[in-house]
């Protein structure tokens, strides 16, 4: 029984254990190892040289070989998702291995150009990589933030129930405008039939809901007088858009965090693709003119 329940706990710290943190840190050591022996071996023959070494010196080869093979390996990060497996060569042991060995490009590429830089395809390749690399840290910052924020919005309830809601009120708020004159029955109207809950990608990244119909209607509906023999319906549908404004608030916030885990993907892959595309045109071009 001990055993058992010692291998339960192993279970479950497996499972609870991020990618970051995946075998102690392992790729991290092995990462910062070998940036730190890239530093120490490009110093040493600098100091061997009369001239600092560059993209064209052995070292400089040596370095370029290194970044462009762990360029293409880190590409390949999507094929890998497809397949799951556990052991050494699981998705998370990939996926912690992608973020430190990419880390690790900043030191292995900035060494192998010599710190020359100019306006030419070299330097466009590697201005592409650290635009990978940048997008890819706000893609970890993402995953380790955001899902909690999502939770903690959620609640115990569901986004499914979360639309469930909104059209729960819609539909009190239509039969609750049944009495009502022409008027104010279309200001109701404007708020059942026109108010959009998420609307484009660029509308749920940044929350900007300022002319929310639902807004608008209730705008309207508090400029009426107060006084009539239609106030208390008035009243209760006021009460009715409220309660449909604080549903809204938490479906789009939702859907903003949503659209926060998805916004870095829409520069890290084009990068990623523009990375190869001149990494390719790199390579070609110290080989034509070698």
């Amino acid at each position: 029984m001990a055993q058992a329940g010692g291998q339960s706990g192993r279970v479950r710290q497996r499972t609870h254990e991020g990618f970051l943190r995946h075998k102690g840190f392992r790729w991290a050591f092995v990462a910062t190892g070998l940036s730190v022996a890239a530093v120490g071996v490009y110093f040493f023959v600098a100091l061997q040289l009369s001239e600092p070494p560059n993209g064209g010196s052995w070292i400089g080869y040596t370095l370029g070989t290194i970044s462009a093979g762990l360029i293409v390996w880190l590409a390949c990060l999507g094929i890998r998702k497809r397949a799951v497996s556990d052991g050494h060569y699981s998705l998370k042991a990939w996926v912690s291995a992608h973020v430190y060995l990419g880390l690790s490009l900043t030191v292995l590429a900035t060494l192998h150009t010599g710190f020359q830089f100019g306006w030419n395809i070299h330097t466009l390749a590697y201005g592409l990589m650290m635009l990978v690399i940048a997008s890819g840290g706000l893609g970890i910052w993402a995953y380790s933030v955001l899902p909690h924020r999502l939770s903690a919005n959620r609640g115990e309830v569901t986004r499914r129930q979360m639309l469930d809601n909104v059209a729960s009120l819609d539909a009190q708020l239509q039969e609750a405008a049944q009495p009502l004159d022409r008027a104010c029955a279309a200001i109701v109207r404007h708020s059942i039939e026109d108010t959009e809950i998420g609307g484009g990608f660029w509308q749920r990244l940044t929350g900007n809901y300022s002319h929310c119909a639902n807004k608008q209607a209730l705008g309207s509906l508090r400029n009426l007088p107060d006084s009539g023999p239609d106030s208390e319906i008035l009243a209760k549908i006021e009460t009715l858009m409220t309660q449909k404004a604080d549903a809204l608030a938490l479906a789009r916030r939702q859907m903003r965090i949503t659209a926060l885990l998805e916004a870095w993907l829409f520069v890290h892959i084009p990068a990623t693709f523009a990375l190869l595309a001149a990494l390719i045109a790199h390579i070609v071009s110290v080989f034509a003119y070698w």
